[in-house]
């Protein structure tokens, strides 16, 4: 097992990686677990896989299992599930001092940790992540929101997990499409921070997404130090540290805007395009070599991610694609930070990028 600490004033965390953990929860989460029943909220697939497995661990331990089994998909990520959500952990009698289990993806997490923020002020929950996507990115540094129509994750909270256990096993029930979106979160560190690992990247990342178990553990190890690091050094990104983080994810939100937010484009599908989108305005706005960038849109391609917006068929123009963008949350006095590479292993955060000429680039990828 690796374990990694989320170092924070006052409120850090680990991190565990290993095969095996949700068969164990009871004995991981150990006395976080405080009464004998213990609220969970997974969606329909995952319970279908995983259900039993944590529920008969808990069982041996003399916990019970309570569980709330959402629908799976972005859509859960609302109002409506959200107050749902609230009041059946009310109706639970969940007090401060508890702690809800997050059993899912990056949907499940991120709406189980912003109930836990605000059920009354603040309620502990730990985050047993069952995708790639989730257990690299998600389920590590406490951002946790749900979507309105105005845009992706809007309405939301910091708010810390106490504990993230993240199950190698779970990942052999993924769909191919769904290791994919978490490979390019994977492959996200490297090309912002790294060049070392992203070199390992492009060497391993046909065993990462073939379930290797010890690429896939270095993979998710590294990938949580990575993030680790930049969340103790910037937790509510007032820096610019952790915006980096965001590499991908402002051409990634409008494309994802673009195409409803629906299983046409999945999130990490779309940051992988994002990360190729990134890299070429880098290499336009003369940051990095036209070779960098292409070096980056192979690594991308070589995972069976999509590296090309017009395989997407998109019936918009680069002006509409771009206005998405003025829905961004990284939005700030009217203006749009994007981050852009020095380097492969450099990212920076431009302060200076004109819309318009956003718009023209993506004119010219469509």
């Amino acid at each position: 097992m690796s374990v990694t600490r989320v170092e924070l004033a006052g409120r850090s965390y680990e991190v565990r990686v290993d095969s095996g953990l949700l068969a164990d929860v009871a004995t991981q989460c150990g006395p976080l677990l405080r009464k004998k029943a213990v609220p969970i909220i997974t969606d329909s697939n995952v319970a279908e896989h995983w259900r039993q497995e944590v529920a008969s661990s808990l069982g041996a331990a003399g916990h019970e299992a309570h569980f709330l089994v959402l629908d799976p998909g972005e859509a859960a990520k609302s109002w409506t599930v959200l107050e749902k959500v609230c009041n059946w952990l009310l109706a639970e009698e969940v007090e401060r001092g508890d702690h809800i289990l997050a059993l899912g993806g990056g949907v499940i997490g991120d709406l189980t940790g912003f109930a836990a923020a605000i059920l009354k002020r603040g309620c502990g929950f730990v985050q047993l992540p069952t995708t790639l996507l989730a257990q690299v990115d998600s389920s590590v540094g406490g951002k946790t929101a749900i979507n309105t129509r105005a845009g992706k994750n809007l309405i939301g909270s910091f708010h810390q997990p106490s504990l993230v256990l993240a199950d190698l096993d779970s990942l052999a029930t993924l769909p191919p499409r769904e290791m994919g979106a978490g490979y390019a979160e994977v492959i996200k560190y490297g090309i912002l921070g790294d060049a070392d690992f992203f070199a390992w990247c492009e060497a391993n990342g046909a065993k990462v997404m073939a379930g290797d178990k010890a690429a896939l553990e270095y993979a998710v190890t590294e990938s949580v130090k990575a993030k680790a690091r930049i969340v103790a050094e910037d937790e509510r990104e007032t820096t610019g540290k952790r915006a980096l983080l965001n590499l991908g994810h402002t051409f990634g939100h409008a494309l994802e805007a673009e195409t409803g937010f629906s299983p046409k484009l999945l999130h990490g599908e779309a940051v992988a395009l994002g990360m190729v989108l990134a890299a070429r305005y880098s290499a336009r706005k003369g940051y990095i070599s036209e070779e960098d960038a292409a070096r980056v849109a192979a690594a991308i391609a070589g995972a069976g991610l999509p590296s090309e917006i017009s395989a997407l068929g998109l019936e918009c123009s680069g002006k509409e694609l771009a206005a998405h963008m003025l829905h961004d949350k990284k939005m700030d006095a009217g203006t749009l930070p994007f981050v852009l590479l020095h380097a492969v292993g450099d990212a920076f955060l431009d302060k200076q990028v004109e819309l318009n000429d956003v718009a023209e680039f993506l004119a010219e990828q469509l």
